[in-house]
């Protein structure tokens, strides 16, 4: 029984001592835990009071330096401000003294103003005292005159009006014989001046429209092929058309030159044909040269029977045939003659029509009216009597032949036909754009004429009329009066002769007027 308590007893007393000393040493952990947390808690207040202290010490620091910059910038503003302010005060301490300075003048004017007025306002009195006195000795004078001459002072007028008149008569109807006489003289010579002056304006640009041609050529390298070796092509092409080529620095082109328009129509072709064959030598040249003359002349007899068929002409020789078609390559004033004939010989026909006269008569002379200039070139002579010789040769009636003489006045008409060609032929070159130019120069012309009108002083509106061979201009009354209208007209047609090149000459009508409207309602 003490042997089983025993054991059982020391157990107890063990599990007690290990007990109390567990509880010893967790006391002694736990204290000594306490006191590591103890130690790193006043660690960690220590660290954040310096990082917070730090912190504090940065951010005063920061404002301080955003205090310093923003009272810089503060005083960079007054300042600038006060030097604004400073030139505000100064402009408006000038404006101030010019405004006073003015004040002073126009006080100043304003006072001899008033002297001037009251100065004129005695001048006025003075000068209406007299035109009284003036008026009342004129009375008296009147008074005396009708006494002594019987009269009364209507009566007196009416015959001093009267002779006055009749004497303005006679010297308006001397004077205007004498301008008549006096026109009559200068006429001849004047209408040589003008005639001249015409043809030497429109020579220069005349001649280059009328005797060059131009070929396109597909580019430069092709003018050395159609000069040749040291010249040889181009003296057997000149050589076998009988025309001058130019080439020069004109890019992609060669200028042909002739007064003879067959002659350079073949030299024209003939190029085109060797320049698109390649093939540029003499015997080459002469070949393509010869066929092309063949095709011209086939072309110019087929082009006369074609339009003696159109106009219903018959009867008429293979030569005039050959001259007809010629026609279509013979320019006048830039107009085609061929065509230019045709038109003539159309309304030639419609006038002898009204008129109950022969139809083919009157078209067969409006066609071959031009037939001279044809061979103007190869004949001496105007081309109204070359015409008519021809005409007569090949067996026309006399009719045609006078036509042909006759047309521009320089031959007594002997038949009805011949003024007739003359009026048709007048219609067709007087056509707008007809003759003596290009249309594009034709237009441009106009054009000019009417700015240059428009850029003087007082003109409303100019307008070209009568295919520029008159201007016809709107002033403003306003602003011209009737002798200004005469100087207007002069200034523009001296400035037109300094500035245009133009064919004859240039009428200038100045119109003003005033116009009064109202409607009745």
């Amino acid at each position: 029984m003490e042997t089983t308590w025993l054991p059982l007893l020391s157990g107890l007393v063990a599990t007690g001592a290990g007990f109390l000393i567990g509880q010893f040493v967790s006391r002694r952990l736990a204290a000594s835990r306490v006191a590591e947390a103890k130690q790193l808690g006043e660690s960690l207040i220590a660290d954040a009071q310096r990082a917070a202290e730090a912190v504090r010490k940065e951010a005063k620091l920061e404002s301080r330096n955003a205090f310093l910059q923003m009272k810089v910038r503060f005083e960079d503003e007054t300042k600038n401000k006060r030097e604004q302010m400073k030139e505000d005060e100064d402009r408006l301490a000038e404006r101030e003294g010019n405004l006073r300075r003015r004040l002073d003048l126009m006080e100043r004017k304003e006072a001899a103003l008033g002297e001037k007025t009251q100065a004129l306002e005695t001048k006025q009195k003075v000068l209406d005292e007299r035109l009284r006195e003036f008026n009342r000795l004129i009375d008296e004078e009147n008074v005396k005159l009708e006494r002594i001459a019987g009269l009364r002072k209507e009566e007196a007028k009416r015959v001093l009006l009267k002779n006055l008149e009749d004497e303005a008569r006679l010297e308006a109807a001397r004077r205007a014989r004498e301008i008549r006489e006096e026109a009559e003289r200068d006429a001849e010579r004047d209408s040589q001046k003008i005639i001249a002056l015409a043809i030497q304006r429109y020579a220069a640009e005349q001649c280059v429209e009328t005797t060059v041609s131009v070929v396109d050529l597909p580019s430069d390298d092709m003018k050395g092929r159609i000069i040749g070796r040291e010249g040889r092509n181009i003296r057997a092409f000149e050589m076998a058309t009988g025309v001058d080529v130019i080439i020069d620095d004109t890019p992609g082109a060669v200028i042909i030159s002739s007064f003879d328009p067959v002659r350079r129509e073949i030299a024209r072709l003939s190029l085109q044909k060797l320049v698109r064959d390649g093939r540029i030598h003499p015997g080459r040249i002469e070949e393509v040269v010869a066929r092309t003359r063949e095709e011209i002349e086939t072309r110019i007899r087929e082009t006369g029977e074609q339009t003696c068929m159109d106009l219903r002409i018959n009867g008429m020789s293979a030569e005039m045939i050959d001259l007809v078609g010629r026609m279509k390559y013979r320019t006048s004033y830039g107009q085609n003659c061929l065509r230019h004939s045709m038109e003539v010989a159309y309304v030639a026909g419609v006038m002898a029509a009204e008129l109950n006269l022969d139809q083919q008569i009157a078209r067969r002379a409006g066609l071959l009216h031009d037939v001279g200039k044809v061979v103007t070139h190869e004949t001496e002579g105007s081309h109204t009597e070359i015409g008519a010789e021809i005409a007569r040769r090949n067996g026309e009636p006399e009719e045609v032949v006078n036509a042909i003489r006759a047309h521009h006045g320089d031959v007594e008409a002997t038949s009805l036909y011949t003024p007739l060609v003359g009026a048709a032929d007048a219609v067709s070159g007087a056509r707008p754009g007809a003759r003596r130019e290009s249309l594009e120069a034709y237009v441009k012309r106009l054009a000019k004429l009417e700015e240059i009108a428009d850029g003087f002083e007082g003109v409303e509106k100019s307008y070209a009329i009568q295919a520029g061979r008159e201007v016809r201009v709107m002033a403003s009354s306003k602003k011209v009066d009737d002798e200004g209208a005469a100087e207007l007209a002069y200034a523009i047609s001296r400035r037109l002769e300094k500035e245009i090149d133009y064919p004859g000459q240039i009428k200038v009508v100045v119109i003003r007027e005033t116009r009064a409207t109202e409607y009745a309602r």
